[in-house]
């Protein structure tokens, strides 16, 4: 299993100050020196976090390649054209939300997507779309052109917290999934298979699968037991454990738990 380390947040604390502290090229090192095998950013086109000169800084420094998340916009679509990076993962954006609500949606925006992935491999660069897990969505992305899916697991992740954490009895409930315990339990089971069937049929379609968002260190390993996906990209848990661990730490224990053990016979 590949571990994408997303750095985003760590540009969140800079910008939150709009100073230059902390160096998200210092972020950068400590990930390519603790076992990350890809560095994870997004330029978004509010530039809440990452900036133009970091992807550029980024790109020219990382030792790992560098998976560039962007939205289907003609503006940053140029600028991922020009800096190549070693794969183009394109999202949804929404610019109210806090963090990416949903995935792709590959149905209604076909054509606009079409157009942004022959753009994407007009520059030799391979598409990842990130898509909700479902067979539709599988075989749609097939059909556009991309090289690999990204799984959404936000509703897992959410169900999960619903679950097995205070999240209930904190402000940031998820109001909508306030049911009882059972009803929880069954919805989570629903939604590792959805992840499990959709990833098994799009490696069946001949795509690479990845996983992510709201990965962290109690429920990655779920994803663990999915054999056909081969990359998590994590972000948020890993920049938050690292307040209290420091981030060479947080990324070495991320990166344990996402090792899969491999009989020799």
């Amino acid at each position: 299993m590949k571990l994408g380390v997303n750095i985003d947040h760590v540009a969140v604390l800079r910008e939150a100050r709009q100073v230059n502290d902390p160096d998200i090229l210092q972020a950068l090192y400590v990930a390519c020196e603790n076992g990350a095998d890809q560095i994870t950013i997004h330029l978004r086109e509010d530039r809440r976090h990452i900036q133009d000169s970091d992807v550029k800084n980024i790109m020219m420094f990382s030792k790992l390649p560098v998976n560039l998340e962007c939205s289907i916009n003609k503006e940053i679509l140029n600028i991922v054209s020009e800096l190549k990076p070693h794969r183009a993962t394109l999202v949804p954006e929404k610019r109210e939300e806090v963090t990416t609500e949903g995935g792709l949606d590959v149905f209604t925006y076909e054509d606009e997507i079409a157009y942004a992935i022959e753009q994407l491999h007009d520059s030799i660069i391979p598409v990842s779309l990130f898509v909700d897990p479902t067979i539709e969505a599988m075989e749609k992305s097939k059909e556009l052109g991309a090289e690999m899916v990204e799984l959404h697991t936000g509703l897992f992740a959410n169900l999960f917290a619903m679950l097995n954490s205070s999240l209930p009895h904190s402000n940031h409930a998820v109001k909508e999934l306030d049911f009882p315990r059972h009803q929880l339990s069954e919805k989570l089971e629903q939604a590792i298979e959805q992840i499990k069937l959709s990833s098994i049929h799009a490696k069946k379609l001949g795509l690479e699968v990845a996983a992510g968002h709201g990965l962290n260190y109690h429920n990655v390993h779920e994803m663990m037991k999915i054999e056909e996906i081969v990359e998590l990209n994590i972000g948020q848990s890993i920049i938050a454990r690292s307040v209290f661990t420091g981030l060479s730490e947080a990324i070495k224990e991320m990166k344990k738990l996402t090792t899969r053990c491999i009989n020799l016979k």
